[in-house]
């Protein structure tokens, strides 16, 4: 069992991690080559000024979508926010990425406050996969991938949660084998939205900021 934890934690890990990087970093480097119509008309207002207030603005939905969109607004926040503070600031993370990775150190979550964070994510994102099940709209247009890569995170958490009091080597292994996965398989999946919308929003913004026209 310990050959399979410095498997998980050694060799796969590299490997997943260099295949999430080199893949991250293709896909935006892709997505910035692209660039923007070749014909720009004289600009109205400030592309980068669009771009910025497009990306914050739509942090917040507007007032008239509330009333059907406001429990997966709630849902995506508990389910983003909890689980940036479980990566961030559980004491098994800081000290596997901070300490062993990095060489540094920072304050970590009491277990209550791991605990809240943890209820939050997995309470997110259950009601995000239950209306992407039973929407009709969410549901036509989900993919097998979206299924896959929900699965693979409650996977991922759960596993985690478990391996969280060490009771037996194989749950920390197991966690490890499915965070390799789930780092492998994040550029080719709909996981990257983590980091395209922020290029989705930009260019919306920056082209109607251009018009002078503001979302």
């Amino acid at each position: 069992m310990n050959t399979w934890l410095w498997l998980a934690e050694g060799p796969l890990f590299w490997l997943s991690l260099s295949v999430f990087g080199l893949g991250v970093a293709w896909k935006l480097t892709g997505l910035l080559l692209l660039g923007g119509p070749r014909a720009q008309p004289t600009p109205r207002g400030s592309p980068a000024g669009g771009a910025v207030y497009t990306i914050l603005r739509h942090f917040v939905p507007r007032r008239v979508f509330l009333p059907g969109a406001g429990l997966h607004v709630l849902a995506g926040y508990a389910f983003h926010l909890g689980l940036f503070i479980l990566l961030g600031f559980a004491a098994p993370h800081v000290a596997f990425f901070g300490e062993r990775l990095l060489g540094v150190s920072w304050p970590t979550l009491p277990q209550w406050g791991f605990i809240v964070a943890a209820e939050f994510a997995f309470a997110g994102l259950i009601i995000l996969w239950a209306m992407r099940i039973s929407e009709p709209i969410q549901k036509l247009v989900s993919r097998p991938a979206d299924h896959a890569a929900t699965w693979l995170t409650f996977l991922v958490m759960l596993s985690g949660c478990l391996a969280l009091e060490e009771a037996h080597v194989s749950l920390r292994a197991l966690h490890m084998t499915l965070v390799d996965a789930w780092l492998f398989w994040f550029p080719f999946s709909p996981l990257m939205h983590t980091f395209t919308f922020l290029f989705s929003r930009g260019f919306t913004g920056a082209t109607y900021g251009r018009r002078g026209v503001g979302l």
